[in-house]
Parts: structure tokens; C-alpha cells; sequence
């Protein structure tokens, strides 16, 4: 995909803290773009600009003509803030009052790192705004049908936690276990660490596990917890905070607390970043010990590490092909391409991102490219045949 502008970029300021928020939209299709929002100290315009364009491949990429479903265009918005701060609230509140125009009608945004959907949706209600994701209600064939179905969804418990936390996790597992099965890792023990144990992580982490795959290390704000006989990830998926944060008097006898960096160095045949971007990057690629990347944060990886990884035979499965499961599952929901129902939408996830993964997998080997060029060939086709059907 040529390097384009984005249709629009703003940079908001608060007038109380000081602290600045992001909306990027990359490009807008039938009028509409899609992306969460996000809050982290450190957090910047090009990082927003970045998400954005990586949203646009997340919607390309799950295209099916035929579907009710039509892929949104690609949007993200960020805060300079730490979620801990006691002002993030209230940042939050301001930054979607100042933005509320764009939400209401062109943007339809949801949670991301730092950010709850329940807050957004707190959040949206004080302002007397319908929901976070209104925009696309003028698309819908019967909006007030369409937002019973995804409120049901949303009220879903599959073992303990909600189903909207589980399907972009569910995603991530699915590309994992479809990368080792195509690439030959097949043969149990197979062994994984995941840094992050939020809404991605936690969900990503269960689903290895129930498929036999050994979650050897859990990585947190606070550290690391491992075990090479495997953690018990139920235990620690239910006993979580909100912001996933481990609960260390959970852990059993043998696990072991290590100091925050070190889930880079455990052995393992899958590395699973799902916290923040740029973690991996030069000058620690060399430390990872996996053959596997997938990638659940979005922009993880670095290009100059990317490099230097294929370099040494570590398959590394972009974020916008691995972690793209929870945006489709809201769509497909919405749209009634599925029920509210949590074996449809698992069994929807799996077979998605099976055929994604080997696709882009079988791609790379045939013409000896990157997954992540493989990946965005197949992206560049679909947007050229969304552009035609949907022209700006």
C-alpha cells in the first residue's frame, strides 16, 4: 500500500491537566472509520497515526463480499496520560467532550490499552451521547436490532469472563497454534510467554493453555511470574485487577517471581507481546529465544528488530493479522453476520484467523517475503476492491 496522509489528525490539549490526546483517522469508508482508544503515559501523535493506518489493514484484512459486514474504514485515538494518574478520568471525559462531533458521526471507537469499554461507555452516557460506536448505526439495516444483539453479546460470561474481553485473545491463540502447526512445532511440550495479562493477554494466555500449549511466563507491570511446568492461568486469569495486573498470592509453590524485563529470556516456542508498542526492538531482539512472534499489542516489534529476527528464523505474525479478531467480532456481531452467542463467535474466530494465518504463512513461503508483506499484499487487494465497491 503506498504511503498515503490520513484524512484527518488532531491533537487535542486539556486546559486543566496540560495533557494532550490524539485522533488520527486514516481514511473513512462509507462515511466511517473504526479504532479504540488508548491511554498511556508517553503516548504521541505519530503513535495514534501509526494505529490508525494499522486499523485500516485490520478491517481490509477480514473483507468478504457476500457478508452483511462491510469493513469500516481505519481510525485510533490516544491520551498522554497513565491510566494509574487520578486525572485520567477526567482527561478522559474532556477528551471525548472535545471530540464528541467526531464520535458521534464519523468515528466508532471502543477499548484499548489503559481503557475499559465499561468506562467509554460511563463516559459516553454522562455526556448524553448514544454509544462509543453510534457512527456506524446509519449503516445498519435495523439499528435498534442491531444494538439489542451487541448489548447481549456484550452481557455474555464465558467461565468467568466476559466473552467482548475473550475474542481478541481467542484470536491471538488461533494464530498462534495455526503458526506452529504450519511451521512444524507440532509436538507437545510447546511452550509459550505472554507479556501483558489484560483483556488481550489474559484471554490469549487460556486459550493456549486449554489447547495443551504451556504458559511458562506471565509478564505484568510489576514483574514477571513463571513456571516451566506451566502457570495455572485459570487461577490467574480470574484473580486479575482490572488493568491486568497479576494477584502474587495466587501463585503456587513452585512459580517464581522475576524482575520486569526478564520474559524476554525465558525459553519458549511462542513469544506473545500483548501489552505495548516498540518492546521489542534492537537492542533486545537477541534476547528472545522463541521462533515464534505474535504479535497481540499492536506495533510491538520495531522494523529494525523485525529484520534482525527473520534474520535468525523467528516468524513473526503481525499485529494487524493477529490481534484484528476483536474488532471483527464486534462488526460481525453488529452487522448480524453473527448471533449473540459464544460458540458461534468462537467458532467464527477460529476458523477467521486459521484461514488468515495460513494464507499469509503460505504466501510468504511462495514468494519469499516477510508474513508482514504477505500480509499486506493480501490487505492492498481487499482495499482496492473495497475502494471500488465503496469509492470515498
Amino acid at each position: 500500500m503506498t504511503a498515503r496522509e490520513p484524512h484527518l489528525s488532531i491533537t487535542w490539549t486539556d486546559a486543566e491537566t496540560g495533557r494532550r490526546g490524539f485522533v488520527v483517522v486514516d481514511r473513512l469508508v462509507r462515511g466511517v472509520a473504526s479504532g479504540g482508544l488508548r491511554m498511556r503515559e508517553g503516548c504521541t501523535l505519530d503513535e495514534i497515526g501509526g494505529l490508525a493506518a494499522g486499523m485500516t489493514r485490520k478491517e481490509a484484512l477480514h473483507y468478504e463480499p457476500g457478508t452483511r459486514y462491510i469493513p469500516l474504514g481505519g481510525a485510533k485515538g490516544g491520551l498522554d496520560c497513565s491510566p494509574h494518574d487520578p486525572e485520567a478520568r477526567g482527561v478522559l471525559t474532556r477528551f471525548l467532550a472535545a471530540v464528541r462531533a467526531i464520535v458521534e458521526r464519523h468515528w466508532a471507537t471502543g477499548e484499548d490499552l489503559g481503557v475499559r469499554q465499561e468506562t467509554i461507555d460511563e463516559v459516553v452516557a454522562e455526556l448524553g451521547m448514544d454509544s462509543s460506536v453510534q457512527a456506524v448505526y446509519p449503516l445498519l439495516d435495523n439499528a435498534d436490532e442491531a444494538r439489542a444483539r451487541l448489548a447481549k453479546a456484550f452481557s455474555i460470561d464465558v467461565d468467568g469472563v466476559a466473552l467482548p474481553e475473550l475474542v481478541g485473545g481467542l484470536g491471538v491463540a488461533q494464530a498462534a497454534l495455526t503458526a506452529m502447526d504450519r511451521l512444524g512445532l507440532s509436538s507437545a511440550p510447546r511452550r509459550a510467554v505472554v507479556q501483558g495479562f489484560g483483556s488481550m493477554g489474559g484471554a490469549t494466555a487460556r486459550y493456549l493453555a486449554r489447547a495443551g500449549v504451556l504458559v511458562v511466563g506471565i509478564a505484568d507491570a510489576d514483574g514477571v511470574v513463571a513456571n516451566p511446568e506451566g502457570l495455572d492461568v485459570e487461577r490467574l486469569l480470574l484473580t486479575r485487577d482490572p488493568l491486568g495486573g497479576l494477584d502474587r498470592t495466587r501463585l503456587r509453590p513452585a512459580d517464581r517471581e522475576l524482575p520486569p524485563g526478564s520474559w524476554l529470556d525465558l525459553e519458549c516456542d511462542v513469544l506473545v507481546p500483548a501489552a505495548v508498542s516498540y518492546c521489542l526492538d534492537e537492542t533486545n531482539q537477541h534476547r528472545v529465544t522463541a521462533s515464534i512472534v505474535v504479535e497481540a499489542a499492536n506495533m510491538p516489534t520495531t522494523t529494525g528488530a523485525e529484520t534482525a529476527l527473520a534474520a535468525r528464523g523467528v516468524t513473526v505474525i503481525p499485529d494487524f493479522a493477529a490481534n484484528s479478531a476483536t474488532n471483527a467480532w464486534w462488526w460481525w456481531t453488529l452487522f448480524g453476520d453473527l448471533d449473540a452467542d459464544a460458540r458461534q463467535a468462537e467458532a467464527k474466530v477460529r476458523e477467521a484467523m486459521d484461514r488468515i494465518v495460513t494464507d499469509l504463512l503460505a504466501r510468504s513461503q511462495t514468494h519469499a517475503v516477510s508474513p508482514r508483506t504477505a500480509a499486506q499484499q493480501v490487505v492492498d487487494r481487499k482495499l482496492a476492491e473495497i475502494e471500488l465497491r465503496y469509492p470515498a
